[in-house]
């Protein structure tokens, strides 16, 4: 059968084994003869990316060194950057860190046993519980053929709610618990993300299922060697995007909201600023899980050492500390006038409404493209988040470029609100610590790299129907600006 779009299409058993992995297939797309030699050039590994062997060894090092640094400065510093205060204080300054981590941030009984039930659970949750199946997007490696996704992150996010307030006020685990053993989480969070990467790795090599490989060790397990890492039906790639990073991150904010109504008997506007935040961007992305397997992620990103780590350790440990701080200093210090409130939360409303619009918009389309017409219904839906008869640049790969709503402006709004939310996530606390504006500035390095990854990828693919692409919408990410 031949598709509108040309792309070519057979039909294949929902429930067949159509690769050696076992992966759940749903169907098979092939494009144009063009759209298939650009897709095996994308496919191999030409040039290495971050720096090479040497910048991911920096990366992978550093990284978690800085997060320890920044933790420490947050709560035994006032949230000010500390440094040795001569070159003689340089060896007993990082002597004291030492001991700062060593004692406040061992990898002790209570985070083994919350971090880890944690995942245990979640994936117990994400095995049983029914969910909505989403067909994702052709992928090259494996033939073009699309995989089915079964999408209840909603379902079990909202069950490990209950579940904490039950323990909660039960008293089995205190949600204040979570906030003071930052420290011990954040290194079982890390010794969870690099074990995982090298397991990953071996595991991939060792059946044969590595794809796009440099050859250098260190570089591949930074990158990843698998593509479609599943257990049973749990898909751990999108499973791991939503269900520890952003659950994490919600109940570090709960947990300080509880510790400041615990000390002072109020929870401060800017603590449940942050409840609100986290609590948005994790409803977003289990409400619309199903608009994860049409990302890059799924069906191009493998599954390795930057995803890994990142999503166990980084994002769950250094995009909220904002409320670290606010959790271990007087509220006195960051108390703002009610205009001041009412333009934080506004400006977190609005970004807001645009990501979560636009990432649906663009969602959808790519749904549209695949005879999708019917989709999920998850709260909350807001207006615009669908188009209706969007315009777009037929390419002769057989993919189409969305040019309408949101998209019509921006190559990339949905990263300029994301950004104008993670901001806003350091402002919360003013200028008492410059440490909660790590998350607005790395995520703008990282927004602005993966673009480039991303530009660079898609000249590639679609060459002149880029161009006219870029004709059209002319600003990379904020309109009349850049």
């Amino acid at each position: 059968m031949v598709l509108e779009e040309g792309l070519r299409q057979r039909a294949v058993s929902s429930n067949g084994n159509g690769n050696a992995n076992n992966l759940q297939v749903s169907r098979v797309v092939v494009p144009t003869p063009e759209g298939r030699k650009k897709d095996e050039e994308l496919d191999k590994h030409v040039e290495y990316e971050f720096g090479g062997p040497w910048g991911v060894v920096a990366i992978m090092t550093g990284f978690p060194i800085l997060m320890y640094y920044l933790w420490i400065c947050l709560v035994f510093y006032d949230g000010q950057l500390a440094h040795p205060a001569s070159v003689d204080d340089i060896k007993p300054f990082l002597w004291r860190m030492w001991e700062h981590i060593r004692v406040d941030a061992s990898p002790n009984a209570y985070a083994w046993k919350v971090y880890t039930g944690l995942i245990v659970y979640q994936l117990f949750l994400a095995w049983i519980m029914p969910g909505y199946m989403q067909e994702g997007l052709p992928v090259p490696s494996l033939g073009y053929r699309t995989l089915m996704y079964k999408c209840n992150a909603i379902g079990c996010v909202y069950t490990t709610m209950i579940t904490a307030a039950v323990l909660h006020y039960t008293g089995i685990f205190r949600m204040t618990e979570i906030i003071d053993n930052f420290g011990h989480l954040m290194t079982v969070a890390m010794i969870y993300g690099f074990g995982v990467s090298f397991f990953m790795y071996f595991i991939t090599v060792a059946t044969g299922n590595q794809i796009r490989m440099s050859g250098n060790f260190i570089y591949d397990v930074f990158m990843g060697a698998c593509l479609n890492p599943r257990i049973g039906p749990v898909d751990l790639k999108m499973w791991l995007e939503v269900r520890i990073p952003w659950v994490i991150v919600f109940f570090m904010s709960v947990s300080g909201a509880c510790k400041q109504y615990e000390m002072y008997g109020y929870v401060t506007p800017n603590m449940a600023f942050m409840v609100l935040a986290t609590w948005l961007y994790l409803n977003a992305c289990a409400k619309g899980e199903e608009c994860i397997p049409q990302t890059w992620d799924m069906f191009h990103e493998k599954w390795g050492f930057l995803v890994i780590f990142w999503n166990f350790a980084g994002v769950p440990f250094s995009y909220i500390y904002s409320v670290v701080y606010m959790a271990s200093h007087d509220p006195s210090k960051y108390r703002f006038s009610t205009p001041t409130y009412v333009a934080l939360y506004a400006t977190l409303l609005t970004a807001y409404y645009i990501w979560d619009t636009s990432m649906s918009q663009k969602s959808r389309f790519k749904m549209q493209t695949q005879g999708i017409t019917t989709y999920r219904k998850t709260f909350p839906q807001l207006p615009w988040g669908t188009l209706k008869n969007p315009s777009y640049i037929q390419t002769a790969h057989g993919n189409r470029l969305l040019t309408d709503g949101w998209w019509r402006y921006s190559r990339k709004p949905n990263y300029v609100a994301d950004w104008v939310m993670s901001l806003t996530w350091g402002l919360v606390q003013g200028t008492c610590s410059p440490i909660p504006y790590f998350y607005s500035v790395f995520f703008i390095v990282v927004l602005i790299h993966r673009c480039g990854r991303d530009f660079e990828r898609c000249a590639i693919k679609y060459g002149k129907d880029w161009e006219k692409y870029c004709s059209i919408v002319k600003y990379k990410f904020i309109p009349g600006i850049y």
